[in-house]
């Protein structure tokens, strides 16, 4: 069944459903009933400009495949149903499988794509109507390694502590991990005026999109081996100090920890970094002489990273030797220049802000801290101790269902695990030994092909509420678009099942407006403090950044410029020697395989895989390497591969390219089926973060 679009009415100002940049777009339905038009906006993030994901956006809306009713599993397949027997499926799944084995039985699963009240009432919803401790979201194979480091370093941890349009000026900007130019192209343009200057770095495997457009203005291209990160920071971080370009008195009025972070970066001089990295020591001195020399002209100075850097088993100590580079130079805290990282999902920041991640509750407030426990009771009208404890981080959850002693049963919502986990087929068959898997989706994804109910729920023209993008900035997402008629919002389901589970479903509010003003209330106090916020200031048009509080009711676009948020307000050199890699190469696995996004899709690629014009773009898995290696493996350019690891492989179809290093072959991981690259990809996970090891693993190539 698909649905007609509403068919009059005028455009509605909203934001993109893709990236963390919310490009502003309106959405005009159609007069006819057919496609809505999608029209950018000016707005700081995107100055008017749309990728082809935003620009085709309104393809999903009356797609063909979109899911309009209820499906339960029978006899092995999925069939339409009614609402009424859809919940009951569930809430029977729930009370069977929490009557063998506790609260704890029931899982939740959700994702960064969630608005800030869906995100908040999911929390809520697993710990008080569920009376569980096991919710997780995609977001901690997202961010979570860069908010570990940057909590760990300054207290806090807000993607860019700054708008995104203080980088417009800037003369030199280094990116670790980062290629905006295939993940966010509209954010490109404010790094236009660092690379026409030549003074964009760019440091990634490969020669992306963004690295050629470093190298075209005269910057500089990083081309260190996967899983390098860290020791190229501490290489960076030594020529820094060596080269005579440390900010002393900044570091002596506003950081704490350098002597013991120079006591690890002493050792990486320029040619032991050229030898583990393979970055030439004349680039690493270019690349600070850039960062410092612009930072001493007062032309800008910014470092920025994102996944390449972050998805590492060790992915937070590198995140921590990043910024002791940015404090040595002391660019973090002050008008001009800077330390920040790109966020990846829609809502990412939001969405690990106001309680569905594992160990958080609302306002970034720890789950542990007695006071933080208070508070957010109070705001619900329970006891502190009727907040259960932390729970299972994202990976830790999915491996743990079906398991002896864990969950026989989940709730997962705006996130597709059967292709975006590592180690996807173990993931997969932990799935499948669920006895109730219960997925909200307004597609048939791969993880919603394995599920016993599958509820369609409304896409983002459809739907009210907010979101939080890399900035920090909350913005309005508005409805202007019907939802077809069987689909129901999630705020509804949550409190349906409360209902029907002998739960207050009054405490799950169905009112996006009414769960706003809510979860404010909770994040008082809190680090992403909302509390000054409300739709009426963000539907006047204010630019509001949390936190927006008592102490800071206008917002706080930039961040530090006083204080760090640590108790002594100094920010802390957080470095830790360089370790083992997760995974060594070998004789059978002689190749570094890493993973990565495209221009045309997005995420695990449900929804950019049915747009045609996007799939047709990049229709096929295609894995990317050196000549000489597609040759020692007997393959030719375009030919069909396999990529091996010790726990599965990928078939791909090989595009030869000269400007890949020989060690290291690029697989993107959007596709699904055979051609999932996480069928290969490592499940090791950081101490702190607890971040899969997604960007390096251990492969060799050969010949399908």
């Amino acid at each position: 069944m698909v649905h007609a679009l509403t068919t009059t009415g005028p455009p509605t100002h909203t934001h993109c459903p893709y990236c963390a940049l919310q490009c502003a777009m309106s959405v005009t339905p159609s007069a006819d009933g057919g496609q809505a038009t999608i029209t950018p906006e000016q707005f700081p993030t995107n100055q008017g400009g749309l990728c082809r994901k935003g620009w085709t956006s309104a393809a999903l809306l009356d797609h063909p495949e979109r899911i309009t009713t209820p499906l339960i599993r029978v006899d092995g397949h999925l069939r339409p149903t009614d609402w009424d027997t859809a919940l009951t499926r569930v809430t029977d799944g729930i009370r069977r499988a929490q009557a063998s084995g506790g609260p704890d039985a029931v899982a939740v699963f959700g994702g960064g794509g969630l608005t800030n009240e869906k995100a908040y009432t999911l929390g809520k919803f697993t710990r008080l109507a569920l009376g569980s401790r096991l919710v997780d979201y995609n977001g901690r194979w997202c961010m979570s390694s860069a908010a570990a480091g940057a909590n760990r370093s300054f207290g806090l941890d807000r993607g860019l502590p700054f708008p995104v349009t203080d980088l417009d000026e800037a003369r030199a900007v280094l990116l670790i991990g980062a290629n905006p130019a295939d993940t966010m192209p509209p954010f490109v343009q404010h790094l236009d005026t660092a690379a026409s200057a030549g003074g964009m770095v760019v440091a990634d495997p490969r020669l992306s999109a963004t690295a050629h457009r470093a190298v075209d203005g005269g910057g500089i291209h990083l081309r260190l081996r996967p899983g390098t990160d860290s020791a190229l920071a501490l290489g960076l971080l030594h020529v820094a100090v060596v080269g005579g370009h440390l900010d002393v008195d900044y570091v002596a009025a506003r950081t704490s920890g350098f002597d013991d972070a120079w006591a690890i970066a002493a050792d990486w001089m320029p040619d032991r970094t050229e030898r583990v990295t393979g970055v030439s020591a004349d680039q690493l001195d270019r690349t600070v002489e850039l960062l410092a020399n612009s930072r001493d002209a007062g032309t800008g100075a910014y470092v920025l990273t994102a996944r390449g850097a972050e998805q590492h088993s060790r992915g937070t100590d590198t995140v921590g030797a990043v910024i002791a580079l940015a404090l040595a130079l002391g660019l973090p805290g002050r008008p001009g220049t800077g330390y920040g990282t790109l966020t990846g999902q829609g809502n990412g920041q939001g969405g690990r802000e106001h309680g569905q991640k594992a160990d958080q509750l609302p306002g970034y407030r720890m789950i542990t801290d007695p006071a933080a426990r208070a508070h957010v009771a109070g705001v619900w009208g329970v006891e502190p101790e009727e907040i259960p404890g932390p729970g299972l981080s994202a990976f830790e959850l999915l491996d743990a269902l079906g398991q002896p002693g864990g969950p026989t049963a989940m709730l997962l919502h705006a996130s597709n695990p059967v292709v975006s986990a590592p180690d996807a087929d173990r993931v997969t068959g932990r799935l499948r030994a669920l006895d109730t898997l219960v997925v909200a989706d307004f597609v048939l994804s791969e993880t919603a092909e394995l599920a016993d109910v599958v509820l369609p729920v409304p896409q983002w023209a459809e739907e009210e509420g907010t979101l939080t993008n890399l900035e920090g900035r909350v913005l309005r997402r508005r409805r202007s678009v019907t939802p077809p008629e069987g689909a129901r919002d999630e705020l509804w389901i949550w409190n349906e099942l409360a209902r029907r589970l002998g739960r207050r479903p009054d405490r799950y509010p169905t009112d996006p407006r009414v769960v706003f003003d809510e979860l404010a209330r909770a994040s008082a106090g809190g680090k992403a403090d909302y509390s000054g916020m409300d739709w009426d200031r963000l539907d006047a048009g204010e630019a509001l950044f949390w936190p927006c509080g008592a102490d800071s009711p206008a917002g706080t676009p930039r961040m530090f410029l006083d204080r760090f948020a640590t108790e002594d307000g100094r920010a802390r050199f957080a470095v830790a020697a360089v370790d083992r890699p997760a995974e060594d190469t070998c004789p059978d696995y002689p190749l570094l395989g890493t993973t990565g996004r495209v221009l045309s899709h997005y995420q695990s690629g449900a929804q950019t895989r049915r747009v045609p014009e996007l799939a047709s773009a990049e229709p096929d898995m295609w894995v990317q390497v050196h000549p000489v290696v597609a040759r020692a493996a007997g393959i030719d350019d375009g030919g069909r591969a396999r990529v091996v690891s010790r726990r599965g492989a990928v078939e791909a179809l090989v595009r030869c390219d000269e400007d890949m290093r020989t060690d290291t072959l690029f697989l993107p991981f959007h596709f699904a089926g055979a051609a999932r690259a996480n069928l290969v990809t490592l499940p090791e996970l950081d101490p702190y973060s607890r971040m899969p090891q997604f960007k390096a693993c251990a492969v060799r190539l050969e010949a399908a």
